[in-house]
């Protein structure tokens, strides 16, 4: 059997990381000869209820600390982001500040190439991408060539996901690859790509933070739609088996190894125990989590936006999810500043007369999302509407040329989304700049 630990948060956020930590030591050590710790949180974005809680990452930070630790918090944020925006927003850096641990911000390393598993498309191949290869920043490196003598705790957020099912454990490692390396083949490949990642490095521990709540339908919920989307677990699933406690984390929304694609491929694979009759849940019953969550995202968006789907090709994992989601935050997060009157294009297969369907419906601008829905109607759709109209968001998920996208048609900029001022975010834009950042970004 495999263990994995659940603790009430309720009581306190640290009596349960303390928890966790005794239950993990009573099989062995968490510290390795180097006393080297580096912890990978969830830092997709600073949107409230996306990223792990600073809280728990504090009470994580001081209990390693009291072990004789050197810690170091890593992550490289989402595209259309960057990683020091988002440690200043959310609290990370103020942490890290308090507590003495060193930040690893991964979007300014310099990287190594590795492969894919997975082979691109016969499509793929003739647009020239080269799917089989990504990149892994020098701390990754390091810890995977180390692996005796170096702790690796991956330290996500509870979260549904709607282009992966759920973003544990080792959808969080979808954190190493650089930005350019993710879009490209962020479809219906997606899944093994995230056991790819998953199978170069696993962590020696995984606890997921559920303290304050867990997220449904997607892990990038409209604040606005908070009392619709936060589920109040309050607790802390934690185990040595990452796969495992990945098949626990998904139990608890209701969702079984065959609901979420990249758990049942590493179980396959042998990456883990993926078995729930295997696992030995200590602390709480499963069965008390009687109620199914929906992963996928709530199918309510702005009237005045025209959104079009290809009917025979359209992959949740990218081009429909991806720019939905952005536009749903945009809309009802911001609802006073953001302008519809534009279409949004994602798919394959649309039909002839779109140009004329738009035209007749008023619509003279908008996003045409993925290669795909670019191919077959991208030209078309400017040489009607003037190339300043209609943008392009390319390869299969281009956050960053989404965002831009969006940003550019709903009237809005990208000050309007952080609580920073202007030029605190120019400073932070400049300081990862001058240290090498590769991420893509909206500016």
């Amino acid at each position: 059997m495999t263990d994995v630990f659940i603790t009430d948060t309720k009581k306190g956020v640290s009596k349960a990381v303390n928890e966790i930590f005794s239950n993990l030591m009573k099989t062995e050590p968490i510290l390795k000869s180097s006393k080297e710790v580096y912890i990978k949180v969830n830092g997709i974005d600073f949107k409230k209820h996306a990223y792990t809680s600073p809280e728990v990452l504090k009470e994580v930070i001081i209990y390693l600390k009291g072990k004789g630790a050197k810690i170091y918090v890593m992550e490289n944020s989402t595209q259309a982001n960057m990683t020091r925006i988002v440690f200043a927003i959310t609290g990370f850096k103020d942490v890290c500040d308090e507590t003495g641990a060193s930040i690893v911000y991964l979007d300014e390393e310099d990287t190594e190439t590795f492969e894919f598993k997975g082979k691109p498309s016969a499509k793929d191949k003739s647009k020239g991408y080269n799917l089989k290869t990504f990149r892994l920043p020098k701390t990754i490196v390091k810890i995977m060539k180390n692996r005796e003598s170096i702790t690796y705790i991956n330290l996500p957020k509870l979260k549904t996901h709607s282009m992966a099912g759920v973003t544990l454990g080792i959808k969080n490692q979808w954190g190493f690859p650089q930005h350019a390396d993710r879009g490209k083949d962020h479809n219906y490949n997606l899944h093994s790509k995230l056991v790819d990642v998953y199978e170069y490095i696993k962590p020696d521990i995984c606890i997921i933070d559920g303290w304050g709540g867990g997220t449904i339908h997607g892990h990038y919920p409209p604040t606005a739609w908070e009392d619709r989307l936060v589920i109040p677990f309050n607790i802390l699933i934690g185990g040595r088996d990452t796969l495992a406690v990945d098949v626990v984390g998904a139990r608890i929304f209701g969702l079984t190894i065959d609901d979420v694609p990249h758990l049942k491929i590493a179980y396959e694979r042998g990456l883990g125990e993926g078995d729930l009759s295997k696992i030995d849940v200590i602390g709480k019953d499963l069965n008390d989590y009687k109620e199914r969550y929906d992963w996928d995202l709530l199918q309510e968006f702005p009237e005045d936006v025209k959104i079009i789907k290809g009917k025979e090709l359209l992959c949740k994992e990218g081009c429909e999810n991806n720019p939905l989601a952005t536009l749903q935050v945009f809309a009802y997060d911001h609802e006073e500043k953001f302008k519809g009157g534009w279409f949004l294009v994602m798919g394959k297969g649309h039909d002839e007369d779109i140009v004329e369907q738009l035209k007749n419906e008023g619509y003279t601008k908008g996003l045409v999302a993925g290669y795909c829905a670019i191919d077959e109607v991208g030209e078309k759709l400017r040489k009607e509407f003037g190339k300043r109209k209609v943008f392009f968001s390319g390869d299969c998920n281009n956050l960053a040329e989404t965002v831009k996208a969006i940003l550019k048609l709903s009237k809005m900029t990208v000050f309007d989304l952080v609580s920073l001022s202007n030029e605190e975010v120019m400073s932070l834009i400049e300081s990862a700049k001058e240290h090498g950042s590769t991420a893509l970004t909206p500016l």
